[in-house]
Parts: structure tokens; sequence; C-alpha cells
């Protein structure tokens, strides 16, 4: 019988995030570095790695590089492509974190379905969808090189279900017809790529409930009192769902949406 220690070590494993320094991808990478990964950071120019990175190797001893790209510009996707390909010659692990979310000031986003932009939603689109497509086949063959490869698409509840509009009442917050669509989208391209690349490469999703970022009050004790579990997400709340999916602890899942909501599509 395998221990669930050794199911769970990704010592002399490599993975790349995307996202990698916002709230999911850091909690995502510091999980990953306990397990002894080492760790390909993605995110956007200008982001601040620093002291993550100090982190990262200074209580763990991980190997950590850094990559600046916005992954809204096919260009830029294709230059990281070519800078991972020279850094290693294999790849454990894709995680596709990063997204397009938008604020409540970006035009064309949150406001009335009526006067939300194409413009917009092609960005979101973008991001979302397209840059998961693109960095997953392109890293494809890096992936079969390595035993036993897995891609981690990260989703949303609105990529399962409806808005809520209650929850938005007296707030400037509002939810996107792009924001949903494009999440629905990615989930349904993990189960396409979990039968595409099987059984070299597994590939499935996170979707995420509400995670607590200082939103208006009147948000958060509606977003509760929705739950069943009674309060928003953390994000600690996702350490045990990317260290299972990503580590052989998953070895025979694939294909599959791991739910993390506090219970918010149960009722």
């Amino acid at each position: 019988m395998v221990t669930l220690k050794k199911l769970m070590n990704l010592e002399n494993k490599t993975i790349l995030i995307t996202g990698a320094t916002g709230g999911l991808g850091q909690i995502f990478s510091k999980t990953l570095a306990e397990m002894g990964a080492n760790l390909l950071l993605v995110d956007m120019p200008g982001s601040n790695y620093k002291d993550l990175v100090d982190e990262l190797t200074g209580t763990w001893g991980v190997t950590v590089q850094t990559f600046d790209c916005d992954l809204e510009s096919q260009q830029e996707r294709e230059t990281l492509v070519e800078l991972v390909k020279q850094q290693t010659d294999s790849l454990d692990v894709l995680i596709n974190n990063a997204a397009f979310v938008g604020t409540s000031d970006l035009d064309g986003w949150t406001t009335d379905f009526e006067e939300q932009s194409v413009a917009t939603w092609r960005r979101a689109f973008e991001v979302n969808l397209t840059a998961a497509f693109d960095l997953s086949k392109a890293l494809t063959p890096m992936l079969k090189y390595g035993n036993g490869g897995c891609i981690i698409n990260i989703s949303s509840i609105y990529g399962i279900y409806g808005p809520d509009y209650r929850l938005y009442e007296d707030t400037l917050m509002g939810n996107s017809a792009a924001y949903a669509a494009s999440k629905g989208g990615l989930t349904q391209l993990t189960r396409w790529l979990s039968t595409t690349l099987a059984p070299e490469i597994r590939v499935n999703t996170i979707s995420p409930g509400g995670v607590f970022r200082n939103q208006p009050e009147k948000f958060v004790e509606r977003y509760e009192a929705r739950t069943p579990m009674k309060r928003m997400a953390t994000e600690d709340d996702f350490r045990g769902a990317i260290a299972y999916l990503a580590s052989d602890l998953s070895s025979y899942v694939t294909g599959h949406d791991l739910v993390v909501d506090g219970g918010w599509g149960a009722w």
C-alpha cells in the first residue's frame, strides 16, 4: 500500500501557476511549496513577487522562478512558453489560475445587461478561457514528458450557477455575463481536455465560492445568509483542494469540477 505521505510528496516536481501574486495564487504557491514543488510563478508585468518568493524559498527551500506575462496578449503568451521551455525540459502541473475579474467602474462590465460591452466581453474571454486553452495546448508536450502530468483550471461557482441579484442591492457590485460565460466555458474545456489528453495528463477544475475580500457589509451579510456554512471563504479554504488535485492523491481523478463553495450550490 502506498502511504499518504508519498502520494502527497511533490519533491522534484515543477508547477506553473498563473495569477501567482493574487490571493488564490499565493495560497496555491505556499501550499505546493510546502509539499516540495519547485514553482514557476506567472503574473502581470509590474507584479510584486519579492515577498512571496522570499517566503517560499526561505521557508521551504524550493526553487522559484518568476515570469511577467499579460495573458490577454497572445504574443506575450507565446514568449512565456518559450521562456519556460528554456528553463525546464518537463512540467508536471499547470494551474490556470489567472482571471479577468474587472471592477465596478470598468466600462461595460458589471453594469445593466443592455450596457455590457462586446469589447469587455472579449477581454474577459481572452484571459479566462483563451489563455487557458492556449497555455494548455502549448505546454502539453512538456506535461506528457513527465510521469503523470496534470492541468488544474480555476473556475467559479458563476460558471455553474446564475447570479442572485439580491446580494448586490444597494452596493456598487454586480455580475458580468462575460465572467460567468467564460468560467462556464473553462469548466467545459476541462471536461474536453480530460478525455482528449488522457491517460497521460489529468485535467480538473476547482470552482471557488465567494472569497471574503472586504466587500460591502450588506453583501457579506446576504452572502453568508445564503451559504450553509454561514461564512464566505478564505484563501486557506482552498489549500486542501489544490493539494489534492496537484498530487497523486487524485491520481484516478480527471474531468472533475471540485466545487469549494461552503454548500452554496446545495440549495
